[in-house]
Parts: C-alpha cells; structure tokens; sequence
C-alpha cells in the first residue's frame, strides 16, 4: 500500500473510532474554552462578590462561588488556559529532547548510547513528582519553568520510544540506500528515519499530555504550580479543600474537570495507539 492510500486508510479508520470522535470533541472544547476564556468568562477570574461566598448555586453563578466569593465556572473556564500551556509546552519539550537523545542513541550506537541512555535511566531513578518539587522548589514556581521542569522529566518517555523504533528503521534498506549515496547522517535521520517512526511518537504525545496535566494540577495543589492571580485547575481543588465540609461543590468541579481531561487524553491515546500501531492495527 503507497503510503497515500495509508494514509487515507487510517484517518478513515479515525474518522469511524468512536473514541478518537467523542474524547477529539471533548479536548477540542477545552481548547477552545481556553483561548476563548475572556469571551466566555461570566466574570472575572479574580472578581470577588462576599455576599455568596460557598454558595452552591447562586444568581450569575450556575456553579456556585469559592470561600472568596469568587465564580467557580469563571475560573474554571481561565484555569483551562494554563493546562493547556503547561501542557502543550512541556510535551513540546518532551518531544524534542526525546527525539534527539533517543534517534542519536539509536543511530551512532556506541558510546553514543550509553551516554545518553544512561541519562535518561538517571531521570527515571526519580519519581516524577518529587523531582518535580524539588526542581520547581529550586527554580520558583514560574509558568517557564514549571513547563521545562515537566518536559524534562517526560524526556525519557519520548526517547525511549524513539530509541526502540529508531533501532528498527536503521536496518531497512531505505537506510542502506541513503548511506551508499553519500547522504550526511544528519540528513538520514531528521529527513529519512523522522517520518517514519512518528506514529508511535504521536501517540506517546498524547499520553505524556495527560501526565502533564496531572502533574501540573499536583503542583498547583501543593501551592507550587504557576503563580497567582492566574486560576490553575490544581489550585482551585487545593484551596477549596479546607472548606470542602462546608462546601464541596468547590472541590468536585474542578477534580472532575481535571479527571474528565485526562480521562479524555488517554482513552485518545488509546485509540490512537490501536490504530497507528502495525503490531495491533488490523
């Protein structure tokens, strides 16, 4: 099959995957919401109104006001903004170190590889979210660093798919071909061996998207995530918790908000995994 019809055979495949449609739907309205928030807002993230504070359902307010008085679903809508930064920016990260430290290792091999292979064992020694702490502690907790912190520890999730599929396609003879006509190693990896181990990159990427939010909303749990006066999903739960006995609407929104996109993110992954995966697609 020409990689044309392949390529029409698997978006027909997504286009009939229930999953890929509903959980695409769904993340598709997050990120609209987030970058339409100053539109679709009711209020202001930080607009305080004390006379229906941890109120459940209030007039202007369908999803109940904070220990502040502030809108719930107002910040929820800015909150989406900062998971879809953090997010999209620390995959971004994430992809691109994993793809030069995995590809490099796979292709020179040598100590090449065990260098950077070994680099990322290192990273994996850590638990994430400790390292994660410990980074952030370090640096502050600004939007810039949060991203490359949460990057950096998904780096060897990328790589290691990288490695393993990069492994493979330098023994094909596209490979072989392109050496014996002269091309720069550069050239065969970025150009020839790049397109064709992306499939299960991509669906790494969506994977790594859901950790991201789940560790970025710990984070902001722990009061270390991006400063305020900015709304993060995290924060809303961490600081409604003290008043969850009087007011647990102020802690479910947000957690399920947080719950439902990673939800979201990994049944896509799935699904995406099941259909570019030549092991298990049919």
């Amino acid at each position: 099959m020409s990689g044309t019809l392949r390529q029409k055979s698997l978006i027909r495949r997504m286009l009939k995957d229930p999953r890929i449609l509903i959980c695409g739907a769904l993340l598709l309205v997050v990120g609209l919401v987030a970058i339409l928030a100053p539109y679709l807002a009711p209020h202001g993230y930080e607009a305080i109104d004390a006379s229906v504070r941890l109120q459940a359902r209030a007039e202007g307010y369908p999803l109940g006001t904070d220990h502040f008085g502030r809108d719930v679903l107002s910040r929820l809508i800015w909150g989406s903004r900062v998971t879809l930064i953090v997010s999209l920016g620390s995959v971004a990260v994430a992809t691109i170190g994993g793809l030069f430290l995995g590809m490099l290792a796979a292709y020179y091999g040598g100590v090449v590889e065990a260098v950077f292979m070994r680099l990322i064992d290192a990273i994996l020694c850590f638990p994430a979210i400790l390292l994660a702490i410990f980074v952030v502690a370090f640096v502050g907790p600004d939007l810039r660093n949060i991203i490359l912190t949460i990057g950096v520890l998904y780096i060897p999730r990328i790589a290691r798919v990288a490695h393993a599929v990069t492994l493979v396609e330098r023994t094909h003879e596209y490979v072989d071909a392109a050496r014996a006509m002269g091309a720069f190693p550069q050239r065969i990896i970025w150009k020839s061996i790049l397109p064709n181990i992306m499939a299960p990159v991509i669906v790494q990427m969506s994977l790594a998207l859901g950790t991201a939010v789940l560790l970025e909303s710990s984070l902001s749990f722990l009061g270390m995530g991006p400063p305020p006066p900015m709304p993060s999903w995290g924060r809303m739960v961490g600081q409604a918790s003290a008043y969850m006995h009087l007011s647990p609407h102020a802690v479910i929104w947000p957690a399920l908000t947080i719950a439902g996109t990673i939800l979201a993110l990994n049944v896509l992954g799935d699904a995406l995994r099941d259909i570019l995966d030549p092991r298990v697609s049919k």
